[in-house]
């Protein structure tokens, strides 16, 4: 792997220290002074990568929905067999609130409630992130039913859905109330769906 240039690292360590501002006080409630204080670098250092805050967003949310999107491919890829990865992946959101990978929890929830009307750049880009995330799920489902540890009638789809809206919406109302309880019920519940699956 090639070493990165001066102005790339430079690039990288914006998008990092970006990517907490933005996850914890939003698009809207960052300010270039914010991401200034954060880097220590002056606003020409900061746009001298960048042409607008919108650039610096989009690659903030990039990186800390990647850093998920390869937290939960860890997670899954350690596992050979479909429940024991939809199991790994309940016991990874059951740690999630304690210690968030990015800090103010998670990037996609946060960046879609704000994005939804204001912003259709984030938004496409959160839609990509929830894709990936569905069809992971589908995949999974689909390789249990083929090695029969699924029913054949189970709609792999209709569970990735339910799935990831049912941990987003939990995750949500969890960090509203600040308590887990909301979204350990839910995991309870996606547990119960898991076991009502097999074959």
């Amino acid at each position: 792997m090639e070493a990165l240039t001066k102005a790339e690292r430079t690039r990288q360590y914006i998008i990092e220290q970006a990517s907490h501002l933005f996850n914890q006080r939003g698009y809207a409630g960052t300010s270039l002074q914010d991401i200034m204080a954060a880097t220590k670098l002056t606003k020409g250092g900061i746009y001298g990568h960048f042409e607008s805050k919108e650039e610096i967003a989009l690659a903030a949310f990039e990186h800390a929905s990647g850093r998920i999107l390869q937290l939960l491919a860890q997670t899954i890829s350690q596992h050979q067999t479909a429940v024991a990865k939809i199991e790994a992946l309940l016991e990874f959101y059951r740690n999630y609130l304690i210690s968030p990978p990015i800090t103010g929890g998670c990037p996609v929830l946060n960046t879609s409630v704000e994005a939804d009307d204001t912003n259709p750049l984030l938004r496409a880009s959160v839609v990509k992130v929830l894709n990936k995330m569905h069809r992971a799920l589908q995949n999974i489902v689909q390789q249990g039913i083929q090695d029969g540890e699924f029913k054949a009638t189970v709609n792999a789809e209709q569970f990735a859905i339910l799935f990831v809206s049912m941990i987003e919406g939990g995750v949500m109302v969890s960090k509203a109330y600040g308590k887990p309880l909301y979204l350990h019920t839910i995991l309870k519940q996606l547990q119960l769906m898991t076991e009502e699956m097999k074959a």
